[in-house]
């Protein structure tokens, strides 16, 4: 097969590893791709806002399957083009897409269909909102309702707060997409990242994970788009995936279905499992970047035969096999991150630290300037271990980290803490 594969992060890094492994693939493009992503296929100049141009990039190059990794494509219809052209793609309509382009869209599905998740209301002016938040109180949950590369969300721990980041999403910081908001119940208990691979019809259960989304150590700081991951998620046992499929991601499928938008791609389900069991924070409609780039090492079977079969409707027929090790990934970020990013600083050793037994290495933002490997991000760098646990795969992680000559970037020193707390505990 030839893929074509959009997008250019850690997260894009991970699946152009773990496609280029598939016995299925004669050729992998990847527009734009990264540094990383270099050696496992051929990076192309191509913009992929420009639909048309990414339809006769595929028709030139006999492309069998498009993937699509980050959000935006999806939510501005580049699927639905695609398949209007006869192209297959790997990822969901721009009516489908809506589960992630817009907040409101899924709090309204979820009241539809009963499916749990925190009491809310949504609001097209700052004044209704404020009235609204003092009236329930908090702490509360502010939610830019379209997409904001993931920091358009605010846990406010007091009302004043909540106005501000009330005011932040209409004065324009996050564009469009603050044009309205959604003001959630706070919910206590413990988050769990949570994947299917879908097909329409049949959804698939495909691997939990657990993110650090703060960017400072102790889960303090603003958030970012993601500083570290693990995976599997201890809290999702056996039959918490069993209650969060019958619960929320079936009534979810159906409900899209009859909606005449069936849900075709990878389906994330942001989860808070509380005392009442797994309750539904928000949906992405890709793979979580960093939590892609732990879901790929463990992943046992051949991702691109996966991936046919959801776009060909035979998931049903399917399953999906994990290796029992644990997976962690350290993020290491630019200077100034999550704010404006320190860019074009060399980064060397990367070999070195690669060295360590299995340890990946996944790029996200970065460039080569005269045959050197740059900094060109905020998040710039991977660095994933496999282990029999978390704690092993968090030491393995570090000491390549440590390995790693780049005196201008950062990481978080804590990944993986809730997880090694409990294995301590031995719980």
């Amino acid at each position: 097969m030839k893929v074509l594969l959009i997008g250019s992060g850690g997260r894009e890094h991970a699946l152009a590893w773990k496609i280029a492994a598939s016995p299925m693939l004669e050729k992998l493009y990847a527009a734009p791709g990264n540094p990383g992503i270099a050696h496992h296929g051929e990076c192309v100049l191509l913009d992929v806002r420009d639909h048309a141009a990414v339809v006769d990039f595929c028709r030139e190059r006999a492309i069998d399957l498009v993937v699509v990794g980050p959000e935006a494509p999806l939510v501005a219809g580049l699927a639905d083009d695609l398949l209007a052209a006869d192209i297959p793609v790997f990822g969901p309509t721009a009516d489908a897409a809506r589960l992630e382009g817009s907040k409101g869209f899924t709090k309204d599905l979820c009241s539809r269909y009963g499916i749990p998740t925190a009491a809310y209301a949504r609001f097209a002016d700052a004044s209704h909102a404020k009235d609204y938040v003092r009236s329930i109180g908090a702490p509360i949950v502010v939610k830019a309702d379209g997409l904001a590369a993931g920091k358009g969300v605010l846990i406010a721990m007091t009302e004043e707060e909540a106005c501000a980041g009330i005011d932040d999403c209409f004065s324009g910081l996050y564009g469009a997409s603050g044009a309205q908001v959604v003001i959630e119940e706070f919910l206590q208990g413990e988050e769990a990242s949570f994947f299917c691979l879908c097909d329409g019809k049949t959804a698939l259960p495909f691997g939990t994970a657990q993110d650090h989304k703060r960017v400072g150590e102790g889960d303090t700081g603003p958030n970012t788009g993601g500083m570290g991951a693990y995976s599997p998620a201890p809290v999702m046992s056996v039959s918490m995936v069993e209650r969060t499929m019958r619960e929320i991601i079936e009534p979810t499928l159906k409900g899209m279905a009859e909606m005449g938008a069936p849900f075709t791609g990878v389906l994330y389900a942001g989860l808070m499992i509380t005392e009442d069991g797994p309750s539904l924070i928000e949906y992405n409609v890709r793979f979580g970047d960093p939590e892609c780039q732990v879901l790929m090492p463990r992943l046992r079977d051949d991702l691109l035969a996966l991936m046919k079969g959801a776009v060909d409707g035979q998931l049903a027929h399917m399953s999906a096999r994990w290796r029992d090790e644990a997976a962690l990934t350290v993020v290491l970020a630019a200077e100034g991150y999550p704010g404006t990013p320190k860019k074009g600083t060399a980064i060397g050793s990367l070999d070195a630290a690669a060295g360590e037994g299995g340890v990946e290495i996944f790029h996200a933002g970065t460039a080569t300037n005269d045959g050197q490997l740059v900094a060109n991000g905020g998040r710039v760098l991977n660095v994933t271990a496999l282990g029999v646990n978390v704690t092993e795969a968090r030491d393995a992680a570090y000491r390549a980290v440590d390995r790693i000559d780049w005196p201008e970037g950062f990481c978080r020193r804590d990944i993986g803490w809730r997880a090694i707390e409990r294995e301590a505990a031995g719980t």
